[in-house]
């Protein structure tokens, strides 16, 4: 019997000393569990999708098969014969719709690119592109041009690719206490769909990007109809990202602007 109750009196023992020599939590751990769960949330932003060669606009066509790139240094043109590549050209706009042309004239060749912002459907994949492109050249000294149809978009800036904290609002920081002690609008910005979704200093948002060259706007905006204290500066916000045609990206910000009013907003990049 005796020697039964000092087994187990060994036992609780043997327990006692496993329990003490568990490690306390301590600061550092504590920061390390919070640095990990910003590098979790930071892995929900979807990684971009597409090929980035540095060209801002692309198109295709079929029957024969051909494709265009449009880069800030060159304009690109590739057929099933050849590819063509001439300097870039500054932007012939219409002045009553959303068309452009760039003109093109070198020693060898002569080249009109026709960009139409007009709904174009591939012939061959059924894929629906937002703009129809007519692309005409002729070989300087032949009497023959060459004309191509297809279908192109726009390469959304893989710089926009990212989550974004609002900053400033016309160049007056804001905190939390502007929103009612709430978190600071932010938003994620997906370049594969070109959407965007966040929040907006008390309600939940969504829209979409129109992104052409040097030009962004936050369109189709919908929230949620939430009622908080201090709503002004949500208003406020909302007002200035629909009014924003321009942007800039750079030291890890992005500044939102228009024609008349420089950094409506200024968006701080999380890392």
């Amino acid at each position: 019997m005796k020697r039964a109750l000092s087994l187990v009196g060994l036992v609780l023992l043997f327990s006692s000393c496993v329990e003490k020599k568990k490690p306390e939590p301590t600061e550092a751990s504590e920061e390390n569990t919070a640095d990990t769960v910003q590098v979790e949330e930071k892995r929900t932003m979807e990684p971009i999708a597409m090929k980035i060669d540095g060209s801002y606009f692309k198109a295709t066509g079929t029957e024969p098969f051909w494709g265009i790139k449009l880069f800030d240094d060159k304009i690109e043109l590739q057929t099933m014969e050849d590819t063509i590549t001439t300097p870039p050209s500054k932007a012939i706009k219409a002045q009553d719709a959303n068309i452009k042309m760039f003109r093109v004239q070198t020693e060898a060749t002569q080249m009109d690119v026709i960009i139409s912002h007009k709904e174009c459907t591939n012939a061959m994949s059924g894929e629906v592109f937002p703009y129809t492109v007519t692309v005409s050249y002729t070989n300087t000294g032949g009497a023959e041009t060459t004309v191509y149809e297809g279908c192109g978009s726009y390469i959304t800036d893989y710089r926009l690719h990212d989550i974004w904290v609002l900053e400033e609002i016309k160049g007056t920081s804001v905190s939390k206490d502007d929103f009612g002690g709430r978190d600071v609008p932010n938003m994620e910005v997906n370049i594969n769909t070109n959407n965007f979704s966040g929040f907006s200093g008390c309600n939940r948002m969504t829209g979409t990007l129109f992104y052409e060259k040097d030009v962004l706007r936050f369109s189709q905006i919908a929230s949620t109809r939430m009622a908080c204290p201090n709503m002004d500066k949500e208003t406020e916000f909302l007002s200035a990202l629909q009014a924003s045609s321009q942007y800039k990206v750079e030291n890890s910000r992005l500044y939102l602007s228009n024609g008349s009013e420089d950094n409506l907003l200024t968006f701080k990049k999380i890392d």
